[in-house]
């Protein structure tokens, strides 16, 4: 179910808001949300991309750096301040999660993703409205070249036939001893949550499988919980390098 398939009265029982958790420190690439992309931080380029989605009422940066929080205002965004000791941008964004009591969804997108797109954003809202059990979304897109199916850095994730994800892993899944017979798809780390598991979820205690793979949305399968895998064609640039800050500047350029 695509977001503009939806009637407005349903959207209207379902607040929701879009929380970018931003740290300035970064091993590949220190201060990278205020890295300059065509004349604005990176984290402000994120704010605005996010800013156009029709289903949000409003979009909040989480940071513990008051240089991030400065430069969001300064760009007329809006910022809140969290705790400088969470392990997780999932825990920042269970602190910010507290403050809004009359919110029923958030959306979680990586202040590294400045090519974030709106539509992407509303459809993951939209998933909640079809299916009103649900309580945790992603979004995942295919992989082509083989050194991108193998490299470990891109998480890979299979689904059910109702697009459920199935797991999660660095490794090559699912192993292709029949070739060509299902696509690979990689793991994209914008989330959305209904607000009362997020919190739940915040909570839970991390999992064997979670700690093996170190990824922590492992941790809600291992607990039970579905989560529905939007597949889509964005093309995503996550800036963790130089050469990809480079690039992403360019595509600017080009909008």
């Amino acid at each position: 179910m695509k977001y503009n398939q939806i009637k407005k009265s349903e959207m209207e029982n379902l607040k929701t808001i879009c929380v970018i958790p931003a740290r300035y420190s970064s091993t590949r690439l220190p201060g990278k949300p205020l890295k300059d992309i065509c004349g604005k931080p990176m984290i402000c380029r994120v704010f605005e991309r996010a800013k156009l989605a029709k289903s949000i009422a409003e979009v909040i940066v989480a940071t513990d750096d008051e240089r991030i929080f400065q430069a969001v205002e300064k760009n007329f965004g809006r910022s809140v301040m969290t705790r400088a000791d969470h392990k997780t941008g999932t825990d920042r964004l269970a602190e910010v999660a507290e403050k809004f009591s009359d919110v029923d969804l958030i959306v979680n997108v990586q202040g590294d993703e400045p090519l974030i797109e709106a539509d992407l954003i509303d459809e993951l809202v939209a998933e909640f409205v079809k299916d009103e059990n649900l309580q945790m979304a992603t979004v995942a897109t295919e992989l082509r070249e083989e050194d991108e199916m193998k490299n470990p850095n891109n998480v890979k994730v299979v689904v059910d036939k109702s697009n459920n994800a199935l797991y999660f892993s660095r490794s090559l899944i699912p192993y292709p001893r029949n070739a060509g017979r299902a696509k690979v798809f990689k793991h994209i780390g914008i989330y959305a949550y209904r607000r009362n598991f997020l919190l739940s979820y915040s909570k839970m205690e991390p999992t064997p499988l979670e700690q093996t793979e170190s990824l922590e949305q492992l941790r809600a399968l291992e607990n039970g919980f579905k989560i529905r895998v939007i597949k889509s064609d964005c093309r995503f640039v996550g800036v963790d390098t130089e050469e990809d800050l480079k690039l992403v500047n360019e595509i600017y350029r080009g909008l």
